[in-house]
């Protein structure tokens, strides 16, 4: 039974659906306000920050509603491993916890963190030969749960709906970077190229499996993914590897989108994105989120550059944790830009607990106040 949350904060004033809103605001028309959405926590915010433990908020739905934010929705088609591999414990080494995760990963996980970053031993896959036995076994087009229920997804979202909806587009390369390691996905680029390329097929066929039963069928808003492949210093593969490999089956689910007039699509990326942003653009991904500015910059630089761009994201969260007087300047600066339309700001990642909950409130009042009632 769903529990019943009491809103802390009010919703913005407006005059538009949140449909509407999102819809008008990420084409660059006029709208009422601008859509009010943030990332997500750390998982120890829910049980650090005490505005979320009073009020016994733990999941990011709840803290959504709480907030009182515009809702967004995503349907998924199971684009990935279908079954995963057994997430199993291995050995427990003082404070450490060695795990098998769903990805067939060993990792090494802090036991008294859930939101520490894994350090990964090993991988499943080393060779073509294992690549083979998990594609056979872990990608088959025909398992049971790659096929949408779509009569149950019409209920769940018809069409005079109020949310703006999107169709998941999974990944074309971040989840085979998760399987393989960040070493892995370097000696597989380097000794068996070919091998890497039929994994990226592979995802690509999956995700238009899952298109081919819902486009014409549902009506969407936009299309999202995650293609988590960059760090600090830019994509961990060549920008020539996504022009040749990742690009071109990119290009064949656009044209799939846009047949059925899906004209915006956003991927998760994190990292320094700018190396490979143009790539991204020429094959149809125009939006990025969450837009982490301390590897990406000032998203407005990008914004400015390319007027096709869009970004959801892109509030620097080192502003969040400084205080309101940096709070204050930053989100100052993107003022015009959340007038110009084609972006929604919001924390560049899952907020953590370094920012306290009175930063946090005075960031959420100033954002209602610089961008929650228009002109």
């Amino acid at each position: 039974m769903k529990k019943n949350i009491t809103p802390y904060l009010l919703p913005w004033k407006g005059t538009m659906t949140p449909r509407e809103r999102f819809n008008k605001q990420m084409r660059f028309q006029p709208v009422d306000r601008s859509f009010n959405m943030e990332f997500g926590y750390w998982d120890e915010n829910y049980t650090q920050w005490d505005i979320f433990v009073k009020n016994g908020i733990t999941t990011e739905d709840a803290a959504n509603e709480f907030f009182s934010f515009d809702p967004m929705k995503i349907l998924y088609t199971g684009t990935w491993m279908d079954p995963g591999f057994e997430y199993r414990e291995i050995e427990r080494r003082g404070n450490k916890v060695i795990i098998q995760n769903s990805d067939g990963l060993t990792a090494e996980v802090l036991a008294n963190s859930s939101s520490s970053i894994p350090h990964f031993t090993d991988s499943a896959i080393k060779t073509p030969e294992d690549w083979k036995r998990v594609k056979e076994t872990h990608f088959r087009l025909d398992s049971l749960r790659r096929k949408v229920d779509v009569a149950a997804a019409i209920k769940a979202h018809p069409s005079d709906r109020t949310y703006p909806l999107g169709i998941d587009c999974g990944s074309m390369i971040g989840k085979i970077r998760d399987m393989l390691t960040f070493e892995g996905i370097c000696y597989a680029w380097a000794d068996y190229p070919d091998m890497l390329e039929d994994m990226v097929e592979t995802c690509c066929t999956l995700v238009e499996h899952g298109l081919d039963q819902v486009l014409g069928k549902i009506d969407f808003d936009f299309a999202s993914g995650w293609e988590d492949i960059c760090f600090n210093k830019g994509p961990i593969l060549p920008p020539s590897f996504f022009e040749d490999v990742v690009a071109p089956r990119y290009k064949r689910i656009s044209k799939k989108l846009h047949a059925h007039g899906i004209d915006l699509w956003w991927t998760d990326c994190d990292g320094d994105v700018r190396p490979i942003l143009e790539i991204f653009l020429d094959s149809g991904i125009n939006c990025m989120f969450p837009f982490e500015v301390a590897h990406s910059g000032h998203p407005g630089e990008l914004l400015d550059k390319y007027p096709s761009l869009r970004i959801l994201g892109g509030v620097d969260k080192i502003k969040l944790i400084a205080g309101p007087e940096a709070i204050k300047e930053y989100l100052e600066s993107l003022v015009p830009y959340v007038k110009r339309g084609g972006f929604i700001p919001f924390c560049d990642h899952r907020c953590p607990p370094d920012v306290t909950v009175e930063n946090y409130l005075y960031y959420l009042n100033l954002k209602e106040k610089l961008f929650g009632m228009g002109e």
